[in-house]
């Protein structure tokens, strides 16, 4: 079929259509190479081009599939500690930032087959926390920058700090407490209270106690 000319109904149909973005089964990652539909992608698997980079792939596909997964690795980290450093985010929401770009490195062309086996994969490897909920799957970065690292063991040397000063506080009242039950005054006596007789008129002092053997009037 001849293409389309330029400035025709057809041509800006099929501009506004590569603008957009096209399904993933239909994109060649070897070539980089992305097709509209299942015949476009059937013509460019038998065209030479793609021949001799599958040629190439197969001589060292391990290679290839460890250069891709990384590559796919490093960019989703870099959005995600950029665009929303150690919060916790929903990861799908990341690989579609990821995925809008349509240059992107797609993840068919990686070792993982699924979102789900990346994200764990992050989790085992320590590079974000991970969560799963009835909504999907939550990730948090873990920020283990030097820089980071230096913050927290700031913040754990305070802590270590406000312990050791809390548990002398402590210890300082106990030896107080204990100085003060050695040193202790005899205990004082009660103090007694007279009631003046029933036939006696009530005066405002008639109350007489005894503190340490002084009488009060």
């Amino acid at each position: 079929m001849p293409k389309a000319e330029a400035g025709t109904p057809k041509a800006i149909a099929n501009r506004i259509k590569a603008k957009g973005l096209q399904k993933l089964r239909w994109y060649c990652q070897m070539c980089e190479k992305q097709c509209r539909d299942e015949n476009g992608f059937k013509c460019h698997c038998a065209s030479p081009s793609h021949q001799r980079q599958m040629a190439l792939f197969a001589q060292s596909p391990g290679k290839f599939l460890d250069s891709f997964s990384q590559e796919f690795e490093t960019e989703f980290v870099r959005l995600l500690s950029r665009r929303y450093g150690t919060k916790k985010v929903f990861a799908n929401q990341v690989y579609q930032e990821i995925v809008a770009n349509r240059t992107h490195l797609h993840m068919n062309a990686t070792k993982w087959t699924s979102l789900t086996g990346f994200v764990q994969y992050l989790g085992r490897k320590g590079v974000c926390h991970v969560d799963e909920t009835p909504r999907g799957w939550f990730i948090e970065w873990i920020d283990n920058s030097p820089a980071a690292l230096a913050r927290r063991e700031a913040i754990l040397k305070k802590d270590r700090q406000a312990t050791n000063d809390e548990e002398r506080e402590k210890k300082l009242i106990s030896e107080q407490v204990k100085l003060a039950n050695l040193t202790k005054a005899p205990e004082t006596e009660p103090i007694t209270i007279r009631h003046p007789p029933a036939n006696r008129k009530y005066h405002p002092v008639h109350y007489i106690g005894r503190i340490k053997g002084v009488a009060i009037m």
